[in-house]
């Protein structure tokens, strides 16, 4: 059978790339720009694999390939869109897609996927459930923020141990949420503890439970974090800042999939999926001693790096404007951006991340005297240093 491939895709320009890179790497291209068109090709011809844009002239390129994956199970489907949400990447996902591409992509990247899903294409995962959640609070649609949601839509048909790593206010815990509430363990609970603001002493008993007279004060016996989180996911944030002791103890169980609560003689297996995450660099504290390393590889399993904000620029204003909508939401009063105030936004650093610039919309939103917000109102809160890390005009210290 000849590597046909089948191209949907309405903007000409993108089109043209595409089918002279892949017909130089020897596929034949059929291409077309709708879904009708699509549906032509398909009852006349088989294909080896479709690429397929999102936002088509006469439907959604997502929402009508049901009747196209059940008459053509074995052929793989890779996926293009400028629509760049998680929500995206999960539809896209759902279907059973080899692969989905945010625009603009690498061409040179694209073209190896496709070779590889005809490749595989007997080995297609399988599809995820269909009652996904939407409306996850993940915003932006930036290079880096789409390398995630990728990575997101990967972990989900498994149980596989995640560690999530990134400065503090990135949103390490919004993305643990994401992988449980679209996973395959969402109809259990979501249990998170921050291993760094429990005592040290406390630590064992908070993560494993204790029986009734294990310690003074152990007046009954305590369920731990791991029997709670059983069916669910358990959500360890800060890890990098646990005690040697109980990292031992996080090991073992990890190893063993069972613990024992402290004071207690029986084992009890554990059934919940780890995700961790940490602001702190592991390696330097491996090299120091202070943090166990094969901890460190039980635990990154598959590990998921999120960019700060200053390497996400473009999503500043998504971020700012999401801000102000869900503070509406909450009772502030409903406030609108203009492209100046959105511009400066854009061009202070946010050394505090997304936390720091939600917190300061927040602020905005409260202190604002108008409904439409524009540079005159955002200067005095700079200035009068309001957000400690945001510079005072566009340029100075922020990202280029």
């Amino acid at each position: 059978m000849p590597k046909r491939v089948l191209l949907v895709e309405d903007d000409a320009s993108i089109a043209l790339v595409i089918t002279a890179a892949l017909e130089a790497e020897g596929f034949e291209v059929d291409q077309c720009d709708s879904v009708a068109g699509r549906d032509r090709f398909l009852a006349g011809t088989q294909y080896r694999l479709l690429l397929t844009d999102v936002m088509l002239a006469d439907g959604d390129g997502i929402d009508t390939l049901g009747p196209v994956c059940a008459a053509h199970p074995e052929m793989p489907i890779i996926i293009l869109s400028a629509q760049n949400t998680l929500d995206t990447a999960v539809r896209a996902s759902d279907t059973g897609a080899f692969e989905y591409f945010p625009k603009p992509f690498d061409l040179e990247e694209l073209v190896r996927t496709v070779t590889q899903a005809i490749g595989k294409a007997e080995a297609s995962e399988a599809d995820l459930p269909q009652d996904v959640p939407q409306g996850l609070p993940l915003v932006g649609r930036s290079a880096a923020m789409q390398a995630v949601y990728r990575m997101i839509t990967r972990v989900l048909r498994n149980d596989l141990t995640v560690l999530i790593l990134g400065e503090s206010g990135t949103g390490k815990e919004l993305v643990a949420e994401a992988i449980h509430q679209l996973g395959n363990r969402r109809a259990g609970p979501f249990i998170a503890v921050n291993t760094a603001a429990i005592p040290a002493e406390l630590i064992e008993s908070e993560l494993f439970g204790h029986e009734k007279g294990a310690f003074t004060g152990a007046v009954a016996r305590s369920i731990g974090k791991f029997e709670q989180a059983s069916g669910g996911t358990l959500f360890l944030d800060e890890i990098g800042d646990m005690p040697m002791q109980a990292q031992t103890r996080l090991l073992r169980a990890l190893q063993s999939g069972r613990i024992r609560r402290v004071g207690g003689r029986d084992e009890i297996s554990l059934d919940c999926r780890i995700v961790a995450a940490t602001n702190r660099d592991l390696m330097p504290m491996i090299a120091a001693g202070t943090f166990r390393e094969d901890l460190y590889y039980r635990v990154a399993v598959v590990p998921i790096e999120l960019p700060p904000l200053r390497e996400r620029v473009d999503d500043i204003d998504a971020l700012s404007r999401h801000f102000l909508a869900k503070a509406a939401s909450e009772g502030l009063p409903r406030r609108h951006l203009t492209a100046a105030a959105s511009t400066l936004l854009s061009h202070q650093p946010w050394r505090g991340n997304v936390r720091e610039l939600r917190n300061f919309i927040y602020r905005l939103a409260l202190l604002a005297r108008d409904e439409v917000i524009d540079v005159s109102a955002i200067e005095p809160l700079l200035n009068a240093g309001e957000s400690a890390s945001v510079a005072r005009t566009p340029g100075e210290g922020g990202p280029d």
